[in-house]
């Protein structure tokens, strides 16, 4: 009986990759990522922060050329990015995996890279269990989870002990939902209420009123960046709900910093809870965005986005540097774990157990500064794991 094409293709794959690439060759590493649709931005700021970091390198990752290959998922659609992870690593034969802004997209490549023993970084993909599904995946982005709970901690620590969650009906809002339930429950506060919202509906006005009816002291929101949060954040603004008395709290990406030009006064006094910001003060952000709008203009700021590409190219950097330009799979994946490095957003680590980012989560504040509207940061707690993996 004939193996499923499946299974043929990964025993190509693993062929394909059995020989470790020649130190003297030049890095490939594919890019697997948005660029058409309405989610192309993720891959022009997955682009911009590869090119930042490629400049300042010159070109190189551990001593060797670099050479990026990019593909187009159009959003997310697993069996597209798992058809492009074979061609990539049969046909390009890549030595790295990166890019990924949906989970879905990274679950579905991870049997492809544990066969073949690709190293993969993850730029966005924030579902916690992502780098469970292979020995060969590590995150430099974050987790949903990650950012969620400590606004919970924060907002009780601000005399905040009740609150009504929104979220869209997808996995990560589960995970938004899950995570600051379970914090904000565990120091004393209580959910009056929940909803979800169906991705494909931007029309909040019922939902809307419905907490206005319900009158929380607060409300907790998880929207993915893009055209949902301001959206919301319009009718939210409309119907009066400030002056109403309930106070209205989010993850960063309600006010992703690719889109605050269009989402504007609706955000303002907004408070989040996020890895990044414009606005972060570090002299090393200050050099990177100078450095965005010197290459890119000022139409499009540097998102979070961005920084992720930067910094997995700097990890790719680092780890190569330590295996003497080795790209095998295992020797890459040893050199990662634990791995430090000074980002844009500030210091970052790559966990040595989950493979998993530890880093900062800021509490911001969105304001009009300079004639921006930009996220300012009021607090922070460090070394943030994500919860989910804490206890492990």
């Amino acid at each position: 009986m004939k193996a499923p094409r499946f299974l043929a293709a990964l025993s190509l794959i693993g062929m394909a990759c059995a020989a470790p690439a020649l130190a003297n060759d030049a890095v490939r590493v594919g890019m697997i990522a948005t660029y058409s649709g309405p989610y192309a931005d993720y891959g022009r700021q997955f682009d911009a922060g590869v090119a930042l970091y490629l400049k300042e390198s010159g070109g190189l990752l551990g001593g060797r050329k670099a050479e990026i290959i990019r593909k187009d998922t159009g959003g997310p659609a697993p069996d597209a990015s798992k058809r492009i992870a074979q061609e990539l690593i049969v046909r390009d034969k890549v030595q790295f995996l990166t890019g990924l802004d949906f989970s879905p997209n990274a679950y579905a490549i991870a049997p492809l890279v544990t066969q073949a023993k690709i190293p993969t970084l993850v730029m966005n993909a924030s579902s916690s269990a992502i780098t469970t599904s292979s020995p060969y995946i590590a995150r430099v982005s974050f987790t949903v989870q990650q950012v969620s709970d400590p606004m919970a901690r924060w907002m009780l620590r601000n005399g905040i002990n009740e609150a009504y969650t929104v979220v869209a009906d997808y996995a990560s809002g589960t995970d938004a939902h899950g995570a600051f339930e379970k914090a904000f429950t565990a120091g004393g506060g209580r959910i009056v209420g929940s909803v979800r919202t169906p991705m494909n509906n931007p029309d909040f006005s019922a939902y809307v009123q419905r907490i206005k009816d319900a009158k929380p002291k607060a409300v907790f929101f998880f929207f993915p960046s893009g055209v949902m949060p301001p959206a919301f954040l319009k009718v939210w603004k409309e119907r009066g709900m400030a002056e109403a008395g309930i106070q209205l709290f989010a993850t960063g990406e309600a006010t992703d910093d690719s889109y605050m030009d269009v989402t504007g006064d609706v955000a303002k006094d907004l408070m989040t809870s996020h890895h990044y910001s414009y606005d972060h003060a570090s002299a090393k952000n200050r050099k990177f965005v100078a450095d965005f709008e010197k290459e890119f203009g000022t139409k499009m700021r540097p998102s979070y986005f961005a920084v992720a590409a930067y910094d997995a190219m700097a990890a790719m950097d680092q780890a190569l540097k330590k295996t003497g330009g080795n790209a095998g799979g295992d020797a890459v994946m040893a050199a990662l774990k634990g791995l430090q490095l000074e980002s844009p957003r500030g210091p970052i680590e790559i966990d040595a157990q989950t493979r998993d980012i530890v880093q900062t989560v800021y509490i911001r504040k969105a304001e009009l500064k300079n004639g921006k509207w930009v996220n300012v940061e009021i607090d922070k707690v460090e070394r943030v794991k994500d919860p989910a993996k804490e206890s492990k």
